[in-house]
């Protein structure tokens, strides 16, 4: 009797555990409200600023870029004929291919001034490390427009110090700002502005990375070039990737510098000089900012296609440093 009861006992199955009851009680969720809405109330001041001075803007400059304006016709509605219309402007494509030259040059500046810098800095341990940081990252802490008007200062032919060193050695000074100059000096320009910020960025990630990787290259036998280029930019590949998208964000949308540049260049900076530019000159110059608009949408989808672009081609294994 005793087996037979136990062999069917055996042959029922177990019984199931009780599930746990997910319901909250009513004070239970009137306290889940209450922390939502606290959260809420913290977020608010920042959504509506993002709302009203970033959202609306946008929202508003791209409805007038789907207008076309005229003195004899008047406001018309031209959907995408404005677009059309940049695409194959001279103007908005010369400045265009400018910033593109621009990038292809500056970012890869940048990159190798910032990452020398971050891995000499990694490796000092002394005192000087910190005054060397911050003297690096120095002039990214100079508003745009003050390190532009420096740099208009040096590169003047006139009154600048240019033209004082030239004269003690019985030469002319050179053009800095001329048009066979204008594009090596614009990336000195930018190279001084932005490396010590994506210097920072780099070597934060530096410090981030675990010692005991460094001493077990040590005991291989890794000498200081191999510890650099085979342990160390591999482990912050990922900082890389996003220093290049923001230099290319960045400079793509060329316009600080070499507006401020403008008034001494003689002529050399043009309204069509950059597309920002252009958009500026075309809205504020000749009063059109229904192309205006969609000059500057235009300049923003060749930015997002970029980045998008850049962002796939690295997308295995988060950067092509990996």
């Amino acid at each position: 009797m005793t087996s037979t009861t136990t062999a069917v006992g055996a042959d029922r199955p177990a019984a199931r555990p009780a599930r746990a009851t997910t319901r909250r009680n009513p004070s239970q969720r009137r306290a889940a409200r209450r922390q939502a809405l606290i959260g809420w109330t913290f977020i608010l001041p920042f959504a509506i600023v993002f709302a009203v001075f970033l959202i609306a803007p946008l929202v508003y400059a791209f409805y007038l870029s789907l207008f076309t304006k005229g003195l004899a016709t008047g406001t018309q509605f031209s959907f995408f004929g404005n677009y059309v219309q940049a695409f194959t402007d001279p103007s908005f494509l010369k400045g265009l291919w400018f910033v593109v030259r621009f990038v292809v040059v500056l970012v890869p500046v940048q990159m190798i001034v910032s990452l020398a810098a971050a891995l000499v800095l990694d490796a000092i341990t002394t005192r000087f490390a910190r005054f060397a940081r911050l003297t690096i990252f120095l002039p990214y802490a100079v508003p745009t427009v003050i390190g532009a008007l420096m740099w208009g200062f040096l590169y003047s032919p006139i009154f600048g110090p240019t033209q004082q060193i030239a004269s003690a050695i019985g030469v002319s000074a050179p053009v800095l700002l001329g048009p066979d100059t204008i594009f090596g000096s614009l990336v000195n320009v930018v190279t001084w502005q932005w490396a010590g910020y994506y210097m920072i960025i780099i070597y934060a990630a530096l410090q981030g990375v675990d010692s005991t990787v460094y001493e077990a290259a040590r005991i291989d036998g890794a000498n200081a070039w191999q510890l650099a280029f085979r342990i160390k930019v591999p482990m912050v590949a990922n900082s890389l990737v996003l220093i290049l998208v923001f230099a290319l964000i960045g400079t793509l949308q060329f316009f600080s510098e070499p507006q401020i540049l403008r008034p001494i260049a003689n002529g050399t900076i043009t309204p069509d000089f950059t597309p920002n530019i252009y958009a500026y000159s075309v809205a504020f110059s000749y009063a059109q900012f229904n192309y205006a608009s969609a000059i500057s949408f235009a300049l923003g989808f060749v930015v997002f296609l970029c980045v998008f672009v850049f962002l796939f081609a690295t997308r295995k294994r988060g950067s092509v440093f990996a």
